[in-house]
């Protein structure tokens, strides 16, 4: 397969939301996509980026990509790396794309000096979860997921 890999463009940024709302709808989670061409233009490509995305295009076709930021790992005293997201088209699985998105952000990682790559991924994605164990990941059942929502934070920031 023929295809590019390459950092998002903001010229690109409708495209990437367009497959944001794709994966969401993959995840049964479109409910809760709160993005727009203007916050993921900000968040990606404004003055101090929070975050990083790669596109995948096979031809001119857009066909996949990853979403990523930096952490830091106390214990280890270096940075992180945490994919948000690694989506790839139906019509464009099966290919090598998919390893071929996750291994550029881990060679970024890599070229950072990451101490770690991390993820998650949900417990009924059993494809996913074959694919992740395949190139060397493993899952942390002994690590639990918590999360407060923007509201959330708000209250909190406000008690």
């Amino acid at each position: 397969m023929d295809f590019s890999i390459a950092p998002i463009t903001r010229s690109q940024i409708p495209v990437l939301l367009r497959l944001i709302r794709e994966l969401a709808r993959f995840e049964r989670l479109e409910h809760e996509v709160e993005a727009t061409v203007e916050i993921l233009r900000e968040s990606l490509c404004g003055p101090q980026p929070s975050a990083r995305a790669l596109l995948a295009r096979c031809g001119d076709k857009p066909a996949g990509y990853a979403l990523y930021f930096f952490t830091f790992c106390s214990f280890a005293g270096r940075p992180g790396l945490w994919l948000d997201d690694l989506y790839v088209r139906p019509e464009f699985r099966k290919r090598g794309l998919g390893r071929a998105l996750i291994q550029e952000v881990a060679r970024i990682g890599a070229g950072r000096n990451c101490a770690r790559m991390e993820w998650i991924a949900l417990d009924w994605n059993q494809k996913a979860l074959e694919f992740y164990r395949k190139i060397g990941a493993r899952v942390l059942d002994d690590w639990v997921m918590l999360r407060l929502s923007s509201e959330g934070v708000k209250d909190l920031a406000n008690r």
